[in-house]
């Protein structure tokens, strides 16, 4: 089983690197890093809405601090070699393609092939809107820039015609070390989701979900996977947001999740120091 950690970094948590170094040093497979560019003060619709609540409730101080996982995991791939560097997630529809496809190749470059890309749709719709997003069919926005960055990613002369992206014959490089490009990782749990990572995905990221819902989502990508006739086992599953309870993990690893991927809180270097090492000697001794 393969173990990650993801952390919401700021400007008073662990630096990054510090991090990446540790982690990588104590034999962590992975480190995924989120992204909110911005979080709008007024928000009406998100999925920690409490029921019966008027308006937003506030949300954790790290979620309005975190830094852009891009550039940090490209201060993080400078300074380790193993690590699998990640987000977790990027919210696709919030950036443009063509600036997207040119971030992800070149982080992926840096790290000599080490990036997994995972993404989302997002769920805060004010926030999506502000970035030039359509909140309502965001998911197939989702999926149409994927498309559009993987002709980017594998073509020389690479144009798209779609709907929400539309954009004559280009060249973009550098290339994806990876190839044809990194992992695609989708997170959510909606009930589309598999149709989705089949068709334009190379994995999945269920957050907080229990073994049963994994083992459930592992039986799903098996049969659509059969269905289109590609192989079941070139999905992944990366339980996102598990404790680090051995037990569960060994039970997660046996109902088909791939990776786990652990909380790190945003905290100073020695309080962040303190909890991986402590994670580590709990799964990884």
């Amino acid at each position: 089983m393969k173990i990650g950690i993801y952390c919401f970094l700021t400007d008073y948590s662990i630096d990054i690197a510090k991090l990446a170094v540790e982690a990588e040093n104590l034999g962590f497979e992975s480190l995924w890093l989120p992204e909110h560019p911005v979080i709008p003060k007024v928000r009406t619709m998100q999925s920690y809405l409490k029921p019966g609540s008027e308006g937003a409730e506030e949300l954790p101080k790290q979620y309005y601090d975190t830094v852009d996982p891009f550039v940090a995991l490209g201060k993080a791939s400078g300074v380790t070699t193993k690590l699998k560097l990640a987000t977790g997630i990027c919210l696709v529809p919030e950036r443009n393609p063509l600036l997207l496809a040119k971030e992800v190749a070149t982080l992926d470059l840096i790290s000599s092939g080490r990036f997994i890309f995972g993404i989302g749709a997002g769920w805060c719709k004010e926030e999506t809107e502000i970035m030039g997003g359509n909140f309502e069919r965001r998911w197939s926005q989702t999926r149409e820039s994927i498309l559009a960055m993987k002709e980017l990613w594998t073509q020389v002369e690479s144009e798209f015609h779609g709907e929400f992206y539309d954009f004559p014959a280009v060249y973009s490089f550098p290339r994806p070390v990876q190839r044809p490009h990194p992992p695609i990782m989708l997170g959510g749990n909606a009930s589309n989701v598999f149709k989705r990572i089949v068709e334009y995905g190379n994995g999945w990221i269920p957050t907080t979900s229990t073994v049963e819902e994994v083992s459930s989502g592992r039986a799903k990508l098996t049969e659509l996977a059969n269905q289109a006739g590609v192989d079941p086992g070139g999905f992944e599953i990366s339980a996102f947001h598990q404790p680090p309870e051995p037990k569960l993990i060994e039970d997660l690893a046996a109902n088909g999740a791939n990776r786990v991927i652990l909380e790190l809180k945003t905290a100073s270097e020695d309080e962040a120091l303190t909890q991986l090492n402590g994670f580590a000697n709990k799964l990884l001794k």
